[in-house]
Protein backbone atom coordinates (compact mmCIF):
# COMPACT_ATOMS: atom_id res chain seq x y z
CA UNK A 1 0.00 0.00 0.00
CA UNK A 2 1.30 3.68 -1.21
CA UNK A 3 1.23 6.20 1.32
CA UNK A 4 2.76 9.04 -0.34
CA UNK A 5 1.56 12.55 -1.01
CA UNK A 6 0.36 13.41 -3.31
CA UNK A 7 -1.25 10.53 -4.79
CA UNK A 8 -1.66 10.08 -8.38
CA UNK A 9 -4.42 7.40 -9.02
CA UNK A 10 -5.52 6.45 -12.88
CA UNK A 11 -8.85 8.00 -13.77
CA UNK A 12 -10.84 6.20 -16.23
CA UNK A 13 -11.96 8.74 -18.57
CA UNK A 14 -15.69 9.48 -17.86
CA UNK A 15 -16.65 10.76 -21.51
CA UNK A 16 -16.79 8.47 -24.78
CA UNK A 17 -13.86 9.70 -26.66
CA UNK A 18 -10.58 7.45 -26.69
CA UNK A 19 -8.21 10.97 -25.82
CA UNK A 20 -9.99 11.69 -22.21
CA UNK A 21 -10.74 14.96 -22.98
CA UNK A 22 -13.44 16.45 -20.76
CA UNK A 23 -16.93 16.89 -22.11
CA UNK A 24 -17.91 20.21 -23.50
CA UNK A 25 -20.60 22.19 -21.64
CA UNK A 26 -22.67 24.67 -23.89
CA UNK A 27 -24.15 27.85 -21.86
CA UNK A 28 -27.35 28.86 -23.89
CA UNK A 29 -27.52 32.28 -22.34
CA UNK A 30 -26.09 34.62 -19.60
CA UNK A 31 -26.21 33.36 -16.22
CA UNK A 32 -28.70 35.28 -14.05
CA UNK A 33 -27.25 37.54 -11.09
CA UNK A 34 -28.50 35.73 -7.42
CA UNK A 35 -31.81 37.83 -6.20
CA UNK A 36 -31.54 40.73 -3.73
CA UNK A 37 -32.56 40.46 -0.12
CA UNK A 38 -31.96 43.82 0.52
CA UNK A 39 -31.43 42.89 4.18
CA UNK A 40 -29.49 45.47 5.50
CA UNK A 41 -31.86 48.04 3.86
CA UNK A 42 -34.75 46.24 5.72
CA UNK A 43 -32.41 46.30 9.36
CA UNK A 44 -32.24 49.94 9.07
CA UNK A 45 -35.60 50.36 7.83
CA UNK A 46 -36.92 48.49 11.26
CA UNK A 47 -34.24 50.02 13.65
CA UNK A 48 -35.53 53.56 11.71
CA UNK A 49 -38.37 53.75 9.69
CA UNK A 50 -40.51 51.55 11.65
CA UNK A 51 -44.11 53.47 10.78
CA UNK A 52 -47.02 51.34 11.01
CA UNK A 53 -44.38 47.90 11.04
CA UNK A 54 -43.24 48.54 7.48
CA UNK A 55 -40.08 48.06 8.05
CA UNK A 56 -40.53 44.79 10.43
CA UNK A 57 -42.38 43.59 7.01
CA UNK A 58 -39.40 44.35 5.48
CA UNK A 59 -37.09 42.29 7.73
CA UNK A 60 -39.35 39.16 7.52
CA UNK A 61 -39.37 39.08 3.13
CA UNK A 62 -35.92 39.63 3.72
CA UNK A 63 -35.21 37.05 5.85
CA UNK A 64 -37.78 34.85 4.03
CA UNK A 65 -35.97 35.44 0.55
CA UNK A 66 -32.31 34.54 2.39
CA UNK A 67 -33.78 31.62 3.19
CA UNK A 68 -35.36 30.57 -0.30
CA UNK A 69 -32.34 31.83 -2.02
CA UNK A 70 -30.53 29.25 0.54
CA UNK A 71 -32.56 26.33 0.33
CA UNK A 72 -32.05 26.71 -3.83
CA UNK A 73 -35.72 28.24 -4.60
CA UNK A 74 -34.24 31.48 -6.83
CA UNK A 75 -37.96 32.29 -8.29
CA UNK A 76 -39.61 32.64 -4.75
CA UNK A 77 -36.23 34.68 -3.57
CA UNK A 78 -36.85 37.05 -6.23
CA UNK A 79 -40.40 37.33 -5.13
CA UNK A 80 -39.64 38.11 -1.69
CA UNK A 81 -36.87 39.94 -2.02
CA UNK A 82 -39.05 42.14 -4.18
CA UNK A 83 -41.38 42.41 -1.62
CA UNK A 84 -38.86 43.11 0.59
CA UNK A 85 -37.60 46.47 -1.41
CA UNK A 86 -41.42 47.37 -1.38
CA UNK A 87 -41.56 47.70 1.45
CA UNK A 88 -38.63 49.17 2.60
CA UNK A 89 -39.47 52.11 0.07
CA UNK A 90 -42.45 52.49 1.25
CA UNK A 91 -41.83 52.68 4.91
CA UNK A 92 -39.30 55.63 3.28
CA UNK A 93 -41.30 57.55 1.92
CA UNK A 94 -43.62 56.94 4.92
CA UNK A 95 -41.59 58.28 7.34
CA UNK A 96 -39.59 61.18 5.81
CA UNK A 97 -42.36 62.79 3.29
CA UNK A 98 -44.72 63.81 5.81
CA UNK A 99 -42.02 65.43 8.15
CA UNK A 100 -40.80 67.08 5.01
CA UNK A 101 -44.14 68.31 3.89
CA UNK A 102 -44.64 69.99 7.25
CA UNK A 103 -41.78 71.79 7.39
CA UNK A 104 -42.31 73.06 3.91
CA UNK A 105 -45.97 74.31 5.40
CA UNK A 106 -44.12 75.63 8.29
CA UNK A 107 -41.61 77.97 6.00
CA UNK A 108 -44.22 79.03 3.89
CA UNK A 109 -46.96 79.99 6.74
CA UNK A 110 -43.68 81.85 8.53
CA UNK A 111 -43.01 83.84 5.19
CA UNK A 112 -46.53 84.34 5.02
CA UNK A 113 -46.79 85.57 8.01
CA UNK A 114 -43.95 87.81 8.19
CA UNK A 115 -45.18 89.61 5.11
CA UNK A 116 -48.60 90.46 7.41
CA UNK A 117 -46.58 91.92 9.80
CA UNK A 118 -44.67 94.48 7.54
CA UNK A 119 -47.85 95.21 6.08
CA UNK A 120 -49.75 95.77 9.71
CA UNK A 121 -46.21 97.04 11.05
CA UNK A 122 -46.69 100.58 8.23
CA UNK A 123 -50.64 100.71 9.69
CA UNK A 124 -49.28 101.47 13.09
CA UNK A 125 -46.82 103.48 12.34
CA UNK A 126 -49.52 106.49 10.56
CA UNK A 127 -48.88 109.14 12.27
CA UNK A 128 -52.15 111.10 12.96
CA UNK A 129 -53.03 114.88 13.32
CA UNK A 130 -52.76 116.00 16.77
CA UNK A 131 -56.33 117.02 16.62
CA UNK A 132 -57.13 113.74 16.43
CA UNK A 133 -55.98 113.25 20.10
CA UNK A 134 -58.01 115.76 21.88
Amino acid sequence: MDTSFPREEAQAPTSGKADGAAPTALMLGAPSPPPHDHLIWSIFSTIYLNLCCLGFLALVHSVKARDQKVAGDLEAARRYGSRAKCYNILAAMWTLVPPLLLLGLVVTGALHLSRLAKGSAAFFSTKFEDTDYD
